[in-house]
């Protein structure tokens, strides 16, 4: 028999947040997320996303062993977008058990039509720079930090369940180039002449760009993801939970946020160093070692992940992309950067699937969400 558990007490929350770790521990490509961010994902003081959003964590139970958990949270804004009634489901672990499946999903639903829902999807997460859409392809590839691993199963239990397909994205790796084109370096140059663009990370510091100019990244951001499958806008101190996730892991050296001389931030691309192996050795945690292997990673990292790249909408079509991928590439071949490789990109966007025609790569793995009526 399934029993399941709402997680409500502190201890609960270390188990829901620790539970990965148990699943996962003889994997090599399972990558865990950041420890306090799964303990803080019901606690309203530390993830803001409660302030509009609603969301209940379970934990799965057979004859006493913990089996399994999930999350379900109500994305009003989505929904009113959409015009739908949406409940996402996000954190899907568990064994390879239809029972188990069905008994978590069912407490999501549950916990959806009790609020008004009359349609379940997933895995989503409180919004687009959350981890998102379940593997179903590369399950011997190494997960990102902003990435889901999941075992080949899940997405076979989900189709059993009647779910059906959604939104799908694939994953690349990029071969790095001896060089850049010397033709992308000369229509950079003009181009950051002719728009009079500054480039604020050769200026000023993370933490100084944070500061003056966070609103105005996420201004950016919110009009360029728009149009993106399950996007709804980072506004208020959600934007905190962002720039805490990301901003923190940033090396100057692998971003280009371009200022015009209205002030407003004309487009950015930021290239993150992996973490991975050192989410890996520490499981997760910060402290007491994690966070010097971290540093270690973001300063002098052998390996990088694509994670954001937007254009503003006046400048779209323009060609400042190509301002953005040669101010960053130069600083990839100097550092003698191993490997790259890109966070999901929906397979229908073929405006960023375009940018990557510079150099050669290939699809290393792909990943969806799935969607059914709550009956």
């Amino acid at each position: 028999m399934i029993e399941i558990k709402e997680v409500n007490t502190r201890k609960e929350k270390k188990i829901f947040a620790n539970y990965p770790l148990i699943l996962y521990k003889d994997c090599p490509y399972f990558v865990p997320s950041l420890f306090g961010d799964e303990m803080a994902i019901l606690n309203p003081k530390k993830n803001y996303n409660l302030a509009t959003n609603k969301c209940k964590a379970f934990l799965a139970y057979r004859d006493g062993e913990l089996v399994g958990r999930i999350a379900g949270l109500i994305n009003y804004k989505d929904n009113e977008l959409t015009g739908k009634n949406y409940i996402r489901f996000s954190r899907f672990d568990c064994i390879n058990d239809l029972e188990v499946f069905s008994a978590l999903i069912g407490a999501v639903e549950k916990f959806g039509k009790e609020n008004g829902m009359n349609i379940i999807h997933g895995p989503w997460g409180f919004n687009d720079t959350d981890r998102e859409g379940m593997l179903t392809y590369g399950f011997n590839e190494r997960s990102t930090y902003a990435t889901y691993y999941n075992y080949p199963y899940c997405h076979e239990n989900m189709e059993k369940l009647g779910f059906f397909d959604e939104s799908k994205w694939i994953e690349r790796n990029f071969e790095i180039p001896a060089q850049m084109d010397e033709k992308v370096d000369r229509i950079s140059a003009k181009l950051m002449e002719k728009y009079s663009f500054t480039d604020l990370v050769k200026v000023m510091s993370i933490r100084k760009i944070v500061k003056k100019y966070g609103a105005k990244f996420f201004e950016t951001f919110n009009e360029a993801y728009a149009h993106l499958d399950g996007f709804t806008p980072v506004v208020g101190k959600a934007q905190k939970n962002v720039l805490k996730q990301f901003a923190t892991i940033i090396n100057r050296r692998y971003a280009s946020i371009l200022l015009d001389k209205d002030g407003d931030i004309a487009g950015f691309g930021i290239v993150l160093p992996s973490i991975c192996d050192a989410l890996i050795k520490s499981k997760g945690r910060l402290f007491p070692f994690g966070f010097i292997r971290v540093l270690k990673s973001i300063r002098k990292p052998k390996e990088l992940e694509c994670a954001l790249i937007a254009v503003k909408e006046k400048y779209k079509n323009s060609g400042i992309n190509a301002i953005i991928i040669n101010n960053v590439g130069k600083h990839i071949i100097e550092d003698k950067i191993e490997r790259i490789e890109s966070n999901p990109m929906l397979e229908h966007n073929f405006n960023i699937q375009a940018q990557w025609k510079f150099t050669s790569n290939e699809i290393i793995k792909k990943r969806q969400t799935y969607q059914k009526e709550i009956v």
